[in-house]
């Protein structure tokens, strides 16, 4: 069977415990950070073929981590779902900007999202093929 690295970053510990629980059950690797910086080295040590990310970060926001994130190579191609607290209507103008130059390929609003639905987005955005780290391992 093929295990997939996530990245879920969640400041809400109680929300990441649920996130991380209903993933792995969903047979899924997952490795959780609750601010941008912790992120960025949970992802060097080990590459995440997904990211599941809440834009309201402490420190440093959500698209903050997306711009730093893009910039290393090897992460450019990994999908990203944004699973966050913020209203889409306030990306209404920047839509094109998410999917385009950051790699958004899902944004799903939480007050409106069930874990289930969490869980099923993320099955449907992980790649098909070789997880990140099985090449390095190899």
């Amino acid at each position: 069977m093929v295990t997939f690295e996530i990245l879920l970053i969640e400041p809400d510990r109680v929300l990441a415990a649920s996130y991380v629980e209903a993933l792995q059950a969903a047979g899924s690797q997952v490795n959780a950070a609750s601010t941008a910086q912790a992120a960025i080295m949970v992802a060097d040590a080990i590459p995440p073929d997904l990211v599941v990310l809440e834009l309201q970060l402490v420190e440093h926001s959500g698209i903050e981590f997306l711009y730093e994130f893009r910039s290393y190579p090897d992460w450019q191609g990994v999908p990203v779902l944004i699973h966050t607290q913020v209203p889409p209507a306030e990306f209404n103008d920047s839509g094109q900007l998410l999917r385009e130059e950051l790699g958004v390929c899902e944004y799903l609003y939480k007050p409106r999202t069930s874990l289930s639905r969490l869980v099923a987005s993320v099955r449907e955005q992980l790649p098909v093929g070789t997880p990140a780290g099985a090449e390095a391992a190899a």
